[in-house]
């Protein structure tokens, strides 16, 4: 069930809701104009809670209170924002995603915010407004699309309460990009969600033509006979084993239609289950492969909201969709095949296909003259062992443009490591009988995934984004949802809008 987001003007504590959410910052609780307006409507009992201790603007301190008629809003839920100097966006997020769970866990079917009582020195009303609309999404998804009972706790109107100062427009505009971005996040989630039987490679072209055909978006999705036709022999390899046929999907929005040279490529791996194919994985090892085509969720999710925002910038979003499954025609180790380019590929490991089927996608890319590619993949587990789940590990061809990647990565929250591609690793997946071969050894094995990816952007500015370790989490935290997290769409909608600048 979905949120019905609203902007209202006026005072907050006469909002006709079953519970309002306040600001409180660190050092801040005997201060804040709201808190003394909330404390003579509750004749002083605010104040005894604040010395006991029981509120405070701990970060993340959370304090229900219950009115009894004292103000308009059954119930006050006080949010700890801590240091007034370090609030920020995705800190926000945050704690708005617990906020909004804490209440809707208390049976509150509507909610309002007071928003000027979050405002701080690096974050406008506007900020506020924004943020919690695209929580308002964000933290209270739930994937129950195969629950015979779905949940009956729901938050069906969120008010956002500003101050007079603030413009209708202004406020709605932030409000609407919220809600945007935040079903974005949420379309790459429920992609990614889905059961490996319910999310085959055609499925996940048709999810593509759906976002296709509520934004007004071109969309292509090309076949195997024309696949073979282009010299895709990498990606067909890869779906060799599996009886799904596999899908290249191309989506394109048009911002800038008389300046083609102002154009970027987004390509996401869209490998709906990877088993290993031949080289199969362990038992445990596949539990969490229907997630494996989480960097195509990325970039369909990404690409909505980016028809919606409509940035100056024309934008090619790209997935190739294919099973690695273990069946009679699966492709062997030791087979050769060869990527759209011409290159000659020796597959020394089935299990590293990811990197084949985007050696296709870049090549696709660069044949339609594009100069600025970022592809996002669950490529490797090394990457994992490298950063952990904290961040998102990048490796680029062009610094200024990787810079760009992270630094709009930032923006929006999502932590980017960049991680070398020096010339001296290639040897590493040099072949005897092809071009190249699919692996590298154990050592530095996310900087090779990604080399042998980036070996086919030639001159165009290239960058590849491994959320192997960010796109999956299995715990409910802030904005994040036990599940898929939407990794990466955030990301690529921020560049979209830095590029468009």
């Amino acid at each position: 069930m979905t949120t019905d987001v609203r902007v209202s003007f006026g005072d907050s504590l006469r909002s006709a809701s079953d519970c309002l959410l306040i600001g409180v910052f660190d050092g801040e609780e005997d201060m804040n104009e709201l808190l003394q307006a909330c404390n003579r409507s509750l004749n002083n009992g605010l104040e005894v809670i604040i010395k006991a201790g029981e509120l405070s603007g701990n970060i993340s301190n959370f304090t229900l209170l219950h009115t009894f008629g004292g103000v308009t809003p059954d119930r006050l839920l006080f949010c700890g924002l801590g240091d007034k100097e370090l609030i920020s966006r995705s800190l926000l997020r945050d704690i708005f995603s617990s906020a909004l769970r804490r209440a809707r866990g208390a049976c509150s079917g509507s909610v309002s915010i007071a928003a000027n009582s979050f405002v701080g020195p690096q974050i406008t009303e506007n900020d506020v407004v924004e943020c919690a609309a695209e929580s308002s999404q964000t933290g209270l998804y739930r994937y129950e699309r195969f629950k015979s009972v779905p949940s009956t706790k729901n938050i069906k109107l969120l008010d956002l309460v500003v101050s007079g100062s603030a413009t209708e427009k202004t406020m709605n505009d932030a409000m609407s990009r919220g809600i945007s971005v935040g079903n974005s996040v949420n379309i790459a989630r429920d992609l990614a969600n889905a059961p490996p039987n319910f999310m085959t490679p055609t499925e996940l072209s048709n999810a593509a033509s759906g976002v296709a055909r509520e934004t007004g978006a071109h969309i292509e999705i090309i076949e195997r006979e024309e696949m073979a036709k282009l010299g895709m022999g990498a990606l067909i390899g890869v779906s060799q084993g599996s009886t799904e046929p596999p899908k290249f999907i191309v989506l394109r929005y048009e911002g800038d239609q008389n300046n083609p040279d102002n154009s970027i490529a987004l390509l996401g791996k869209g490998i709906t289950f990877d088993s290993g194919g031949l080289d199969l994985k362990s038992a445990s090892g596949m539990r969490t492969m229907k997630g494996d085509m989480a960097g195509g969720a990325a970039v369909i999710g990404a690409m909505k909201a980016i028809s919606d925002i409509r940035p100056t910038l024309n934008v090619v979003g790209i997935v190739p969709a294919a099973e690695n499954m273990p069946g009679g025609g699966a492709q062997r180790p030791g087979d050769v095949v060869s990527t759209m380019d011409g290159t000659t590929l020796e597959i020394d490991n089935t299990d590293a296909e990811g990197r084949l089927v985007l050696a296709d996608a870049v090549c696709y890319a660069r044949s339609l003259g594009i100069t600025k590619i970022v592809d996002v993949a669950t490529l490797t587990g090394a990457v994992r062992a490298a950063l952990g789940q904290q961040c998102i590990g990048a490796f680029g061809n062009d610094s200024s443009f990787t810079e760009k990647v992270i630094a709009a990565g930032s923006e929006v929250g999502e932590r980017i490591w960049e991680l070398p591609t020096y010339d001296e690793y290639a040897n590493q997946y040099d072949s005897d009988i092809a071009d190249i071969k699919n692996t590298g050894g154990a050592a530095a094995g996310a900087i090779i995934g990604a080399m042998i990816i980036g070996r086919f952007a030639g001159d165009a500015s290239w960058v590849h984004l491994d959320i192997a370790a960010t796109s999956l989490t299995n715990v409910t935290k802030g904005d994040l949802v036990k599940g898929a997290t939407g990794s990466g769409v955030r990301t690529l909608i921020s560049l979209c809008e830095l590029l468009s600048s």
